[in-house]
């Protein structure tokens, strides 16, 4: 699956606005969203170590994005970096991590047919209607009179954020970032398998 190569010189960097700090440590609430793969998801419930990648949106090759998207920091790479996570989750699944999923405000129609197309592994949850935006205080922008989110990565074990990984840049790059810290960091009772 060849992605055109993005030359992440020209495009700029989000900057750390503190905007996830107070991450680690929060209980996730009890809410279900919905997935891709037709389940209700709630992420406070699942046990061992869930990853949750959230993106402010993924493009559609037949709907061109927002005018000036590429300049906007933090915008530019949802879907290469949902390739990322695709091409490494074998890797993440040795490395102690049950549960993947990407996470978005993008409706699930409109996220199937990206997971479908991008022949993700895992499921992408739905935040639609912010609740979990909400609870956890993400951060956000606001982008052609849309509210998105902020990409940032959570670590979560048995429904507490172990770890926030915020800003991320490159996107595609990340998952490379985040495989180092769970061979550092691995869930209690798991040995490290890569």
């Amino acid at each position: 699956m060849s992605l055109e190569e993005v030359d992440w010189s020209r495009i700029p960097p989000p900057a750390d606005d503190g905007g996830a700090d107070h991450l680690a440590g929060m209980a996730l609430p009890a809410l279900a969203l919905p997935a891709t793969d037709g389940r209700p998801v709630d992420l406070s419930a699942l046990a061992g170590r869930s990853v949750v990648y959230i993106y402010p949106m993924t493009g559609r090759p037949d709907v061109p994005l927002p005018g000036g998207w590429d300049m906007i920091p933090g915008a530019r790479g949802c879907t290469p970096q949902s390739c990322a996570f695709r091409d490494h989750f074998a890797d993440l699944r040795r490395l102690g991590v049950d549960n993947l999923f990407g996470l978005s405000v993008q409706d699930t129609g409109y996220q199937r047919e990206a997971a479908e197309r991008l022949h993700l592994p895992f499921a992408l949850l739905s935040d639609a209607g912010m609740a979990l935006a909400e609870a956890l205080r993400l951060p956000r922008l606001q982008v052609a009179g849309m509210r998105l989110l902020k990409r940032l990565t959570l670590v979560i074990d048995s429904g507490q954020i172990t770890r926030a990984f915020y800003p991320v840049f490159p996107p595609d790059a990340h998952v490379g970032e985040l495989a180092a810290w769970l061979r550092e960091n691995p869930p209690a009772g798991h040995a490290p398998g890569v």
